[in-house]
């Protein structure tokens, strides 16, 4: 059902782009024909880069990097050229104004008095068709250009090289030998078709850099099998810290077998989290590191258990969850959890979609807080579909615990 309204809306939006940029642009012909078959083209490319590209085929780049970039292009059209529809209108309607207008003659009549009659018009007034047709060409262009723009700017966003935000956060429990202690935070790695190895060699060179001293993984690392993606993800082996790397799920690991990527990441030496917590210590104080199951292991028997991760512990010293959305952070406060670390959202990925991650989630980029927690709410480090992201750029969060902002 999610797929076939996916196709419905997105069929809908194709139709919108066909009426403005073949139809108003071209007069019937060839120009038209051939328009309208590239954009069919283009929907059905699209439409198979959201599907075929989940059945782990060997056309799965092949198919899904123009499908996607189409994706991300027809979104923005679709935008530019709805804003554009009020010029459109301004425009069309001046063009309306300045037609001929019927113009009043004097012709004599039978018994000598004069009568008026209006001088011939055409039938139809209106804009005329050169004109309409050099609007509708003209704005098609100025959408299109910049929706190449912005896509294209987008593209460099997401493929470069994730930044490395420094985020100091005071927990008031946070014994004071244990201030400055640093936490890479990386989430929606999203390995699949289109990232693959080189881009988790790119994230373990980047953290080793910043000689953290935990690793946390929060969930979404893959869209794939380990069948299909064991080698890409086999870098995570090289992470290095002082107290070593933790996982949590994300939705996308159970769309792509939850239990196996378990193993994997044990093989490669990065610890999941499944509904537990330990002790971190440091020169005689000691934090408790928790990490719960995302909310989506609820429908794979395997739903995030608070309770059994946070309950019986010394509630003196402070608790960081990892948890992979940041709506999990109203069930995590209830348990008093002090900090939770979060990603899912992508930050929205791109601009104006960022309006709709508020929606479901109470926290979509940055640190904020929940019901008295703490949440800090990564861009994440890949992105989902579109190799695009906009107003949303990726990043490594490195956190540092402070007893207070001063220490």
């Amino acid at each position: 059902m999610f797929v076939l309204l996916l196709a419905v809306v997105l069929g809908a939006a194709h139709y919108y782009l066909w009426k403005r940029v073949v139809r108003d642009t071209t007069l019937p012909g060839r120009a038209r024909r051939i328009g309208t078959v590239v954009l069919v083209v283009l929907y059905v490319l699209m439409m198979a880069a959201l599907s075929v590209t989940r059945l782990g085929t060997s056309f799965d780049a092949v198919i899904g990097w123009p499908g996607y970039l189409w994706l991300a292009g027809a979104y923005y059209l679709v935008l530019l050229l709805a804003v554009l529809e009020v010029p459109r209108l301004l425009l069309v309607r001046a063009a309306r104004r300045q037609q001929p207008v019927p113009v009043t003659v004097g012709a004599e009549v039978s018994g000598g008095a004069p009568e008026a009659v209006a001088a011939p018009v055409p039938e139809a007034p209106g804009v005329d068709p050169g004109r309409r047709l050099f609007i509708a060409r003209s704005l098609a262009v100025a959408g299109g250009v910049a929706a190449a723009g912005v896509v294209g700017y987008g593209a460099t966003q997401a493929l470069g090289d994730p930044r490395i935000n420094r985020v100091p956060i005071a927990l008031g429990k946070l014994d004071p030998r244990l201030s400055g202690y640093r936490i890479a935070v990386v989430s929606d790695i999203h390995l699949g078709p289109l990232l693959g190895r080189s881009h988790t060699e790119r994230l373990v060179r980047m953290i080793n850099e910043q000689q953290v001293d935990l690793v946390a993984i929060v969930g979404d690392m893959v869209d794939g099998t380990v069948e299909r993606l064991g080698e890409a993800a086999a870098p995570l082996r090289d992470l290095t810290s002082t107290h070593g790397s933790f996982f949590v799920t994300g939705n996308h690991e159970y769309y792509s077998g939850a239990q196996p990527w378990l193993t994997e990441l044990e093989r490669l030496g990065v610890n999941p989290l499944r509904n537990e917590r330990l002790a971190i210590e440091r020169a005689g104080a000691a934090f408790d590191l928790a990490g719960v199951n995302d909310v989506n292991g609820e429908s794979f028997d395997d739903a995030p258990d608070y309770a059994r991760a946070l309950d019986g512990r010394d509630t003196s010293r402070p608790v960081v969850l990892l948890a992979h959305q940041p709506v999990q952070a109203r069930e995590a406060a209830k348990h008093g959890v002090d900090l939770q670390l979060s990603g899912h959202t992508h930050g929205g990925q791109m601009f104006p979609f960022h309006l709709l991650v508020g929606l479901q989630q109470p926290v979509r980029s940055g640190l904020e807080t929940v019901d008295g927690t703490q949440v800090y709410t990564s861009n994440g480090a890949g992105f989902w579909g579109p190799p695009v992201r906009v107003g949303a750029p990726p990043e490594i969060a490195v956190v540092e615990l402070r007893h207070n902002f001063a220490g």
